[in-house]
């Protein structure tokens, strides 16, 4: 069986599997240009890795205004819970700080994900490193992830 093991890491010490993760996604998969992945939000944020029979295969992080960004899963690990997982995670851990408003950017294609986990849309469609992104907002139940 195999296992899915969620926790908070340091960005510094864990550079290397955030850096893996978030290339292969946005900068390889994506496109997304490298200039636009790292940026001043990093220092600075709650990060988490999702590892699944011990290796890093996700990734998001929170910043202090409770807004949920990077969140990320290698594409041979996606489908297996790991997103869901994540998501509570780092919904418990908005909770837990006491942040009162979470919200993220969702690509288009992710949409209907959180839609499923009580996020809702906020926002008209922008362009945001070439996608089509919404704003999207928690109004969900904990108990419902």
């Amino acid at each position: 069986m195999s296992e899915i093991v969620i926790k908070t890491v340091d960005f510094k010490q864990n550079f290397s599997e955030i850096e893996e993760i978030r290339t292969s996604v946005f900068i390889q998969e994506q496109n997304v240009p490298i200039e636009l992945e790292w940026d001043e939000f990093d220092n600075d944020s709650t990060h988490i890795l999702a590892y699944y029979n011990n290796k890093a295969v996700g990734t998001a992080r929170l910043l202090d205004d409770g807004h949920i960004g990077r969140m990320a899963v290698l594409k041979a690990y996606r489908n297996r819970n790991i997103g869901k997982n994540m998501l509570k995670y780092i919904l418990e851990i908005a909770q837990a700080k006491a942040i009162s408003r979470i919200e993220l950017s969702a690509q288009d294609h992710a949409v209907d994900f959180y839609k499923k986990y009580g996020f809702t849309v906020t926002s008209d469609v922008y362009m945001d490193a070439g996608i089509p992104h919404y704003t999207m907002q928690y109004h969900g139940n904990m108990t419902a992830i």
